[in-house]
């Protein structure tokens, strides 16, 4: 049977949202761009204005993202435990709570409820909400993991990412009179979280996929695990540092904070590099060779996004010029897309066949996807740089005006219009390929195929 857990059922409805709020994230996303690409007429601009648009585009992402994680790991906990979840009623209620708050706070911002902070911008109440589903998600996992009394490198690391995800989400909850106290708290959030505690959980799930798919011995991949739960407990504060330039703190921080950031996708590069060698040396048949193309995508873009790109626009001599520029959104949507995407669209394409009851379908429309996914992804990136080296030029170095650079950057956004609407296309198509996954008796690739597209 390719569930060993009915408990496991529970990730699908996780998924299923997860990947239907990606599909809106696009839309709105696409919206976006098209303000700063054409000269809309001011009415149509005000029946859904960016300060509208641009949270709404933004906290789908956390909210997809976050979903997508925790189906994951109510898939991946009673394997790794060997028994069912505690209970699969808290799991549903979390998910109502969760996907309740969030269409709360969407609805919030159309109406003006917001907390003013960019990326943070869901409500004091709402915020509590969120706390309140995460420490059900934590008391079900944990108490799973206890009563199991069988404990692994993976499911350490696992629990630890979600620990620390849902402690250091409690800084967003007071608000500072200071506003430097108060930037320097909402980084611990931004960085911490998302760049921290979210690479733990990354580094656990590619871990668990690996072990499944190739084979490879768990002391090999778990010895990465080892390398990231130390770079973040010894180098994560530090890696925060990267961000302190406007705060006012010490040039150094800078340096210190952008040599460990960009060493954050190391462990998962090895991981994966491995686990390749090992099957390639005792030539073992790939479990579902789609899953490892995700998986290297991942891992490629891990590196392009979250460590080359972020480390380069975050130097001191640079970051003086691109800070809050458009080169800081080509860094943010390479690095998600490669990170946590990837990450998220990897696990669905190994546990939704197997909910459905099958292992072997036809990999061809999932490797397709992935492909356009990818390539756009590109393309969007380098659309965004090229808009943020003339905005920093234009701006920041010559001195003119923001619409001055606007004029300029606009044909850059008519290209990113178009690799957005490419994007959602691809999106769709991959959303609607993984939601109606059929069972097929040929696996729709092989080792060579890998080998071929990869």
């Amino acid at each position: 049977m390719p569930i060993a857990y009915p408990s496991q059922r529970v990730a699908y409805p996780y998924f299923a949202i997860a990947l239907l709020l990606f599909v809106l994230q696009i839309v709105f996303g696409i919206w976006i761009a098209s303000n700063y690409a054409f000269n809309l007429p001011q009415g149509l601009v005000d029946v859904f204005p960016f300060n509208f648009a641009r949270p709404i585009h933004t906290n789908l992402l956390v909210l997809w993202l976050l979903l997508g994680f925790m189906g994951s790991t109510y898939y991946m906990i009673p394997e790794e435990s060997g028994r069912d979840l505690f209970s699969t009623k808290l799991a549903y209620l979390q998910l109502v709570i969760l996907v309740g708050t969030g269409v709360a706070a969407l609805v919030g911002f159309v109406l003006r409820w917001t907390s003013g902070r960019p990326l943070l911008e869901i409500p004091f109440t709402l915020d509590i909400l969120v706390v309140i589903g995460a420490l059900i998600f934590l008391f079900n996992v944990g108490l799973t993991l206890i009563r199991a009394r069988k404990w692994t490198v993976t499911q350490g690391s696992l629990l630890g990412g979600l620990v620390f995800l849902a402690l250091l989400y409690l800084f967003d909850l007071p608000f500072y009179r200071n506003l430097t106290i108060d930037w320097y708290y909402w980084w611990w959030v931004i960085h911490l979280w998302v760049e921290g505690a979210w690479e733990l959980v990354a580094a656990a799930l590619t871990a668990f996929l690996l072990m499944k798919i190739t084979g490879v011995p768990r002391a090999t991949v778990e010895k990465w695990l080892y390398v990231e739960l130390g770079l973040f407990l010894f180098t994560g504060i530090a890696g925060t540092g990267h961000h302190y330039y406007w705060l006012g703190a010490p040039h150094y921080w800078i340096w210190v904070g952008g040599v460990f950031s960009a060493l954050e996708p190391l462990p998962i590069i090895l991981m994966l590099w491995d686990a390749w060698k090992h099957v390639k040396e005792r030539q073992i048949p790939m479990a579902s060779p789609l899953v490892f193309l995700y998986a290297v995508g991942m891992a490629i873009y891990h590196v392009i996004g979250a460590g080359f790109w972020g480390f380069v626009h975050t130097l001191p001599p640079i970051n003086y010029y691109t800070h809050g520029s458009q080169v800081t959104v080509s860094h943010g949507h390479v690095a998600f897309f490669g990170a946590y995407v990837l990450l998220n669209l990897t696990f669905f394409y190994y546990a939704v066949p197997r909910l459905k009851g099958f292992t072997k379908f036809n990999e061809r429309p999932g490797r397709i996807g992935f492909w356009w996914m990818s390539l756009t992804m590109m393309g969007m990136g380098l659309a965004f740089g090229v808009a943020g080296v003339l905005q920093a030029y234009i701006e920041r170095v010559m001195g003119f005006g923001f619409m001055t650079a606007q004029a300029q950057m606009q044909f850059w956004f008519q290209i990113l219009v178009f690799f957005g609407l490419s994007m959602l296309a691809a999106v769709a198509y991959t959303v609607a390929n993984i939601l109606t996954l059929k069972p097929s008796p040929v696996a729709g690739g092989s080792g060579n195929d890998l080998k071929k597209t990869s």
